[in-house]
């Protein structure tokens, strides 16, 4: 098989993967329970980084919480951070409010830590923010 036929018979589309994303998360044997992500496509990628970016008059302006939240919520598959019987459970009004009501600051990282990765951006998030910058 050479690189065009793996090209053309692995294409980008639905790919997903199961994750641990922290030992908080485990089901009533102790079994960790495991989020279902799904990887950005290129046109993704962008379309949050130009809504987590504000261009003024002297600066530009990247809100790397507002890039975390949407990368995790468009990206994570299981559970649905869209469900609005969830958010109106929890209380919330928005899936970015349901984000933050149940995960931890470090939860969150390692989630789209874990969605970048499958993404194919094997580098530090700190250089994915950087690059989104730019």
């Amino acid at each position: 098989m050479n690189l065009q036929d793996f090209l053309n018979a692995n294409p980008i589309d639905n790919l997903t993967e199961e994750v641990v994303v922290s030992p908080r998360f485990k089901d009533e044997k102790g079994n960790p329970l495991k989020f279902t992500i799904k990887a950005m496509t290129e046109e993704e990628f962008e379309d949050i980084r130009k809504r987590s970016t504000q261009v003024g008059k002297k600066k530009v302006e990247f809100d790397s919480r507002k890039f975390n939240l949407h990368v995790a919520i468009n990206n994570t598959i299981n559970p649905d951070f869209k469900n609005a019987d969830s958010i109106k459970k929890l209380g919330v009004s928005s899936p970015e409010e349901y984000v933050k009501r149940v995960l931890l600051a470090g939860e969150l990282t390692t989630l789209v830590q874990k969605i970048t990765e499958l993404s194919g951006f094997d580098v530090e998030m700190s250089e994915l923010v950087e690059e989104a910058k730019n």
